[in-house]
Order: C-alpha cells, then sequence, then structure tokens
C-alpha cells in the first residue's frame, strides 16, 4: 500500500479527533486575563529465463519481441464478443488473451484492446514428471481439431500429441459468456503411480495502464487456501524462489484490474499442490515480474482437469464463481479486509446502481451519493457538535479543576467525571460521530484503486475518475473546501495556537497527500466538504447565541450607560 494512503488515513482521523479534544474556551467580557512453507516442489525452470512460444529463452521480466508462433498458421484462435484467445500449437500453451471491451492505457498500445499475455510470454506450458523422467511437453508439437472457432455455444478444441510411449490428449472448452476456458487431459503412459504436472505460469501480466509503476506495485501471486493470500512480486528477493504449498483451490496472478488465474477447485485430484514464484536474478530492488510454476497431480490413469480465467476483475463475475475467487481483488489490506468490505461493496453496487440503473455519469453518481451519506449524518453530526460546545460550555470549570488538584491526579479525575455527570457532557460524545464518514472516505479509495468498471470514465474536464486530475483543480478545490468547514466551524471559539495551526496546516498537508489519488476520491471529499458547510453554519449561530453578551461600554466618568 502506498505509504500516502497510511499517513491520508492517519491525517484524517486526526482533522476528525483533536477538533473535539483541544480545550475549546467560551469568549469571556474584554478584561484581565504469508506464509512461507518449506515443504518441497518439484524444481523450477532456470529462474534468470522463461520460455517464449518460439522455443528460445527470453530474460524473465522483459518484454520479448512477439514470435512466429503467434501467426495463424501455429495458433488456434477462438473468438467471443468478450475475448479473443490463442492456444499455440508448440506446447499447447496459451499465448494470447486479447479483451476487446476493455481498452489499453498504455504508452505503447494507448486505444488498443487489452492484451494480458506480455509479448513473447505464455501459459499453460507442460512439464511431466513421472518417477525419475521429467518430459518437458511444453517443447512438443500438437495437432489441434481445429485453427479458428467463433465462440457461440460451449465449444472445445482437441490437442493431441505423442513420443515414444508417452502419448498427451488436451481439449480446451470456450464458453461464450464467460472468461473461464475448461481444461481437460489425459496422459497415456504416466505408471501405476501417477505422476505430477508442472504449468508454467508466465512472468506477470503486460502492463494495461497510463501509470506501469502503479500497476507493477499491484502485480501479486494470490493463493487460496483457507483464506486468500497475497505476495506481492515487489516484495520478492531477486533470484530467490518463494515457494507456498498447498493444496490451493486456486492460484492467480493479478495486475491492477486484471487477473489470469487456475482454479482447481473441482478436479478429481487434490487441487493445486504447490505454487513457485522466481524473480530473476538481474531484477532490481523491487522486481516486477517473476516466473510462476504451478504443480498438479495427475492420477494413475493419466487424468487431470483444471479451468483457467484470463480477463478481468468485474467482482460480480468473480463472486458468481464462488469459492472465494473475488477476494483475487483485495479491496483493503489483510486483517482489515473483511471491516473494510462491509463498506466498499454497498459503495460499490451504489455507484454501478446510479450509473446502469438511473442512467448518471459516475462523477455525478458520486456528488449524489457525497451529498447523501451527508444528509444521512446529518443528525449525528448535529449531535456531535452539540456535544462539542458542551464541553466548551464547561472548559472554565475543567480549569478550575485542573488548576485545584494539579497535584492530585487521580482526585482530578474523579472531580472532572462528577463535572461531566453534573452537566450531561459525554467527553467522547464529539469524537465517534466525526469519524463515521472516515470508513466511507477509506472504502471509497480502495473501490477507486480496484473497480475496473470506473477505470477510464471522465467527468466534465477530468479525464478518468479512477487517476489523478492533470490540472489539480479538484485536490485545490478540495483543501480549499476543507479551509472553508474549519474557519466555519470556529466560528465563535477562542482561537488557540493549536486550531490556528489545525485551520491552516491540514488543509495544505491534505492538499498534497491527495493530490496524486483518484480524482473521484477527491471529488468526492469536496463534495462531503462543501455540504457540510451549512450544517457547520447553523451550529456556529447556535453557540453564538450561547456566549455571554458583551460588556455595557462605560462613559468618561466611569460609568456604564445602564448607570445613568
Amino acid at each position: 500500500m502506498d505509504r500516502r494512503a497510511i499517513w491520508a488515513i492517519i491525517l484524517m482521523m486526526a482533522i476528525a479527533l483533536v477538533p473535539a479534544l483541544l480545550p475549546k474556551a467560551r469568549k469571556r467580557p474584554a478584561g484581565p486575563a504469508g506464509r512461507d512453507s518449506s515443504a518441497a516442489v518439484p524444481a523450477t525452470p532456470p529462474p534468470s529465463t522463461s520460455v517464449g512460444p518460439t522455443g528460445p529463452p527470453v530474460p524473465s521480466g522483459q518484454a520479448p519481441r512477439a514470435s512466429a508462433d503467434t501467426a495463424t498458421a501455429d495458433t488456434v484462435l477462438a473468438s467471443s464478443p468478450l475475448y479473443t484467445y490463442g492456444v499455440s500449437t508448440r506446447g499447447a500453451r496459451l499465448v494470447l488473451a486479447t479483451l476487446p471491451r476493455y481498452r489499453s492505457m498504455a504508452v505503447q498500445a494507448r486505444g488498443q484492446a487489452v492484451e494480458l499475455l506480455r509479448p513473447g510470454t505464455g501459459l499453460l506450458g507442460m512439464t511431466l514428471v513421472r518417477g525419475q523422467d521429467t518430459l518437458r511437453l511444453s517443447d512438443w508439437t500438437f495437432t489441434p481439431s481445429a485453427s479458428r472457432i467463433n465462440v457461440t455455444a460451449p465449444t472445445p478444441v482437441r490437442f493431441s500429441a505423442s513420443r515414444g510411449d508417452v502419448s498427451v490428449e488436451l481439449t480446451y472448452t470456450f464458453q461464450p459468456d464467460d472468461y473461464r476456458i475448461q481444461v481437460s487431459g489425459r496422459v497415456a503412459g504416466v505408471g501405476p503411480n501417477g505422476g505430477l504436472l508442472l504449468l508454467e505460469f508466465g512472468p506477470g501480466l503486460a502492463n494495461t495502464e497510463a501509470d506501469s509503476n502503479e500497476n507493477h506495485r499491484a502485480l501479486a501471486l494470490v493463493t487460496k487456501e483457507g483464506d486468500a493470500e497475497r505476495t506481492d512480486f515487489s516484495s520478492l528477493k531477486p533470484g530467490e524462489p518463494k515457494t507456498l504449498s498447498g493444496p490451493f483451490e486456486w492460484v492467480a496472478v493479478k495486475s491492477k484490474y486484471f487477473v489470469t488465474a487456475v482454479l482447481a477447485f473441482d478436479s478429481a485430484g487434490t487441487g493445486i499442490s504447490g505454487a513457485t514464484a522466481t524473480p530473476p536474478a538481474t531484477a532490481g530492488k523491487h522486481p516486477a515480474a517473476a516466473d510462476v510454476q504451478l504443480s498438479l497431480p495427475v492420477t494413475a490413469t493419466g487424468a487431470f482437469n483444471y479451468s483457467v480465467y484470463a480477463g478481468p476483475m468485474e467482482y460480480d463475475r468473480l463472486r458468481r464463481i464462488g469459492h472465494d475467487f473475488d477476494d483475487v481483488n483485495p479491496y483493503g489490506w489483510p486483517g482489515f479486509r473483511t471491516l473494510i468490505r462491509f463498506f466498499t461493496v454497498p459503495i460499490r453496487w451504489m455507484l454501478l446502481f446510479m450509473h446502469n440503473q438511473l442512467g448518471m455519469a459516475y462523477g455525478l453518481a458520486l456528488i449524489v451519493f457525497g451529498i447523501l451519506v451527508r444528509t444521512l449524518l446529518w443528525p449525528l453530526n448535529q449531535k456531535a457538535m452539540r456535544s462539542s460546545m458542551q464541553m466548551q460550555a464547561i472548559q472554565p470549570f475543567m480549569k478550575e479543576l485542573q488548576e485545584r488538584y494539579k497535584d492530585d491526579p487521580q482526585r482530578l479525575q474523579t472531580e472532572m467525571m462528577r463535572l461531566y455527570k453534573e452537566h450531561g457532557v459525554n467527553p467522547f460524545g464529539g469524537c465517534w460521530p466525526m469519524l463515521l464518514p472516515m470508513p466511507i472516505l477509506l472504502a471509497l479509495f480502495f473501490v477507486f484503486q480496484n473497480t475496473i468498471e470506473l477505470r477510464g470514465n471522465s467527468f466534465l474536464w477530468l479525464p478518468d475518475l479512477s487517476r489523478p486530475d492533470p490540472l489539480y483543480i479538484i485536490p485545490v478545490l478540495m483543501g480549499l473546501t476543507m479551509y472553508g468547514v474549519s474557519r466555519v466551524g470556529q466560528i465563535g471559539m477562542e482561537q488557540t495556537p493549536q486550531m490556528k495551526s489545525m485551520l491552516y496546516i491540514m488543509p495544505v498537508m491534505m492538499t498534497v497527500l491527495f493530490v496524486n489519488f483518484a480524482s473521484g476520491l477527491n471529488l468526492y471529499y469536496a463534495v462531503q466538504n462543501i455540504t457540510s458547510i451549512p450544517q457547520q453554519w447553523l451550529l456556529a449561530k447556535e453557540r453564538m447565541k450561547r456566549l455571554p453578551p458583551p460588556p455595557a461600554p462605560k462613559t468618561s466618568k466611569g460609568r456604564t450607560k445602564g448607570d445613568r
């Protein structure tokens, strides 16, 4: 997680809590003063190279040139409105995964259909381990049952190859309305003890975003045994394999918005027995690529089956697959995810509902949502602000107690609690209602970080609500509205040095922190600030009415006008 996000959360909590905790005196008349397992997984290919579609090794983490086997003669193409997948006859590997409904924002491919796989790489290259023998099936040439298909119904394509006493039959079944591919196979000659199938799962996904660094930070290996566990590529040590022991129901490699995964919860075996990620030895301090290899058991009959998902992280689609596959898209941090998803899932649903069912642009939906949230929280905020005014009213008595019992902390605590009880004041009543908008704001941070439906949606001058404002207008507006809320909220209060510091410093700091956050998040925060100003103004007027009247002016002889 970006450190700026953590600091933003801390500062947002400070904005909510500190004003309620600072002493506030009434104005007086003028006068004197993961889990890493050591369980063995069969050896992986050399970590410094990955086998490209045509055979020659290419450095891991780099983008080698497209190879010859991407030509139609060597690749079986399966197309539907959702995708175009290409399976090479060399190794029966997936070498192409194009998603026409999504456009790349990467500089080198801007406006083109998203291509998930890095050029020259592939998925599902097989190595069979039987006893002491290791057969590299990814080097074999397979014969397909078709060369090109238009998928309008579940359509199987068969691949077959044989060498010596070993023959392999593979079937890829494509669905017209799903990004999943069912893969089933049988190896004749595997032996009575069965074997192990090693699947090459590539060095990671291609960059599809304008900010390649942000996309690289999102690259991760995600495994599901009990709970989904994420291993960021950037956390791996160059050249050192990271081995995870299963059995896993599914294993995925994700970027910011897209994912490829092997799903084995419907297999006849025991799922995926292990996964290994090895970054190249020449990678920098934070690798952006890793050779991923999965191991699946093969029964004595030689049979195996699994599914492959290669597509977008659409939450509803992932959730329908089941087995917590939607956890591959982490709304929140580990250990914190359960709480934050209580907010993220409804917020995401609300924004999509307003867009899809009510026809609102996402920017307008954010504005309406911000006003709705502020309206629903109005009573609680009202209660919190009035509680703060009650605390302000008893400040003179608190100062008197503090002075009287400054050498007896225990007696001071007892007397202060008695003071709170006598005046019906809850010392924390002004704090917790102020914190309620914070989970919503934090949830929106993750919604904009992970929700592919918001990707590329423009509003007014903002080209992409999931990206920062290139003109910096909206973060500056957010900072100005924050200042306005604080300024109105301090009307009728004695201006202490701490309050003056917060009035000017906090909006500046939050603007600096939020300047590179999603413009949609800044838009929501600005709307929240603007819609809270009327409530602050009404409470300020109420506070002013509670202040004692100013002393009557004195005449030149020292008498007040009322004495005449």
